[in-house]
């Protein structure tokens, strides 16, 4: 009986030989693999889990091309017999699948078996509840001093916003440039820096749409944004013509900051990048290098950085890196790290059960600048309470130096509370405080913001006794009405440098501003370099003096050997008529 043979145009022809289907297989797993690196960028790296997701998918994928090309159905398995006739051996058992793969492709098989056995004795061998002593050892914590460490800083570098406002400022003024607003937006992530002395926020552009990439990518993104975090001034620091930024998470295809990374150190693994200016104003992408130190997967931590220039893309690694740079430990970093050295304290059980010393951070974390660098601040309470701190913790986010300072009193949750009580009736949210030393006296600085994230009060709050709290509309009123405060309470401070200072003298220039509705004079004394802020609401005669006028101010104090450029004043009294 003659086989009736099928039409020409429904047969689908694949390769006959062995060979040939090996190939074909390879070049479907190679694209597809080319694809999903290029979209995934794993690391290729034996101490990644990506790279075992890489790996074991283009095992799978090779796999399921060998059962198409093989001829393998659920139903039965297709082969062909000496003779050249087709038949079909019936079948579809799981036995059946690992049949043809030992078969067709056994070298494949046994490596995505190794794979699964190394990624799960790897993650066996890195957990905590083997390795106790070593996961606490990440993180070196000395003890320091508050009073001896933290040092009394001038007004002029008391960062007076917090992330979401900073964000808030940029947003808006963005929109005040016509040629900029419709194409680009402000980054939602931003940077504290210390910029030429002072604690900024920068925060690159990125395109607003796919659309708005194409039409602009050739010149690359024209500015960035630098946030005052004192002044609350918002500048747009546009670049040299020609001189964009190129390199940005913004960019979709090479150009892409985790692209670009990717390709330049293929074998490398990295947190998440920040951006950051150096002190000449040049934009740079800095991107933390991450090692596994305990087991495989275990003992996450930091081994330098590569710089990535954001306009030409040029990348340099340095395990030690420029001064400069504020941040290579990220803050979530620093606190998984303490909270392994705070709760392992005495071993993986007694983390579970007992709890005895054992110590975590606190929700939340702050911003300050020291000694040219910035820290991480938190605090650290025991695993049993959340209602008070035992201390708090500084670490330098460059070098991850790190100090604990015992320090017990109110959490940050609590001093929040206190600040937004004085202030109920305006309905004013308290930000997360930042840990100042006033007077000897560890004390959260807090600002105190509208619903529209703009600042409009400042609280002081003392950290032993988070009932006294000093509440003012500039921070030298604040911390005078702080002052006051601890005195009537009866807590002894050694106020030095923070005494009040008097200055008399002949006006020679006024001007006024107004900031968030209130007027503000500003006054110079003749042979002096420095202006004097002092609020009208607060101080009447302010408004009827002229140059020429002999007044005496009391204003903020300096600290010795610094220059500032505005010194806020308490009150303004006129001596006489000049």
């Amino acid at each position: 009986m003659n086989q009736k043979k099928p039409k020409s145009g429904k047969k689908l022809h694949a390769p006959k030989s062995k060979l040939g289907k090996v190939l074909l297989n390879l070049v479907i797993t190679a694209v597809i693999g080319f694809v999903y690196f290029y979209v995934a960028l794993p690391a290729l790296n034996f101490q990644s889990e990506d790279f075992y997701t890489f790996v074991g998918l283009l095992c799978v994928v090779y796999i399921v091309c060998a059962f198409i090309t093989g001829g393998f159905h659920l139903e039965g398995s297709v082969v062909t017999t000496a003779s050249g006739n087709i038949k079909t051996v019936q079948g579809g058992k799981l036995k059946e699948y690992f049949r043809f793969i030992k078969k067709q492709c056994l070298p494949i098989g046994i490596l995505l078996g190794l794979l699964i056995v190394v990624a799960l004795v790897g993650q066996v061998i890195s957990l905590p509840i083997f390795r106790a002593a070593s996961y606490r050892e990440l993180l070196d914590v000395q003890e320091g001093d508050f009073v001896t460490d933290v040092k009394e800083i001038s007004f002029s570098e008391i960062p007076m916003l917090d992330e979401d406002s900073a964000r808030y400022l940029s947003t808006t003024q963005m929109g005040t440039i016509p040629d900029m607003a419709s194409q680009f937006e402000v980054t939602y992530d931003s940077t504290q820096i210390n910029y030429q002395g002072r604690p900024v926020r920068v925060a690159p552009l990125e395109y607003a749409d796919l659309i708005k990439w194409f039409t602009n990518r050739a010149e690359g993104l024209p500015a960035y944004i630098v946030v005052d975090m004192v002044t609350q001034e918002v500048q747009v620091v546009r670049l040299d013509e020609g001189q964009g930024m190129n390199y940005s998470p913004s960019e979709p295809l090479n150009r892409n900051v985790y692209r670009h990374l990717r390709f330049n150190y293929p074998t490398y693994m990295f947190a998440e990048p920040s951006f950051e200016i150096d002190e000449e104003g040049n934009p740079w992408w800095i991107c933390p290098r991450v090692v596994k130190t305990i087991g495989l997967f275990g003992g996450t931590d930091i081994k330098g950085a590569v710089l990535m220039n954001a306009v030409t893309g040029e990348c340099q690694y340095y395990e030690d890196v420029p001064q400069w740079v504020d941040r290579v430990y990220l803050a979530s970093l620093i606190m998984q790290q303490y909270d392994y050295y705070g709760t392992l304290i005495h071993g993986f059980i007694n983390s579970i059960f007992g709890q005895k010393d054992v110590r975590v951070t606190t929700e939340g974390y702050n911003y300050i600048a020291m000694n040219d660098d910035v820290y991480m601040y938190t605090g650290v309470t025991s695993a049993t309470s959340d209602q008070s701190n035992l201390g708090f913790l500084l670490c330098n986010q460059r070098t991850k130096e790190t100090k604990f300072y015992t320090v017990p009193g109110a959490t940050e949750q609590s001093a929040q509370a206190s600040a937004e009580g004085m202030v109920q009736d305006q309905g004013y949210k308290a930000t997360f405080p930042l840990l100042l030393n006033v007077a000897d006296q560890p004390t959260y600085f807090i600002a105190l913001k509208d619903n529209r994230q703009l600042v409009k009060q400042y609280a002081m709050v003392n950290v032993g006794q988070f009932t006294v709290v000093g509440i003012g509309d500039t921070v030298a009123s604040c911390e005078q009405n702080y002052l006051e405060q601890m005195a009537a309470k009866g807590i002894a401070v050694d106020q030095g440098s923070r005494l009040e200072t008097d200055v008399s003298g002949v006006i020679a220039d006024i001007r006024s501003a107004v900031i968030d509705g209130n007027t503000y004079y500003y006054f110079s004394l003749e042979d002096e370099d420095v202006y004097y802020s002092i609020p009208a609401k607060d101080n009447d005669v302010a408004v009827i003096l002229n140059p020429g006028d002999r007044v005496t101010i009391n204003h903020a104090p300096v600290a010795e050997g610094e220059t500032p450029d505005i010194v806020e004043g308490y009150t303004i009294t006129l001596d006489r008529r000049g």
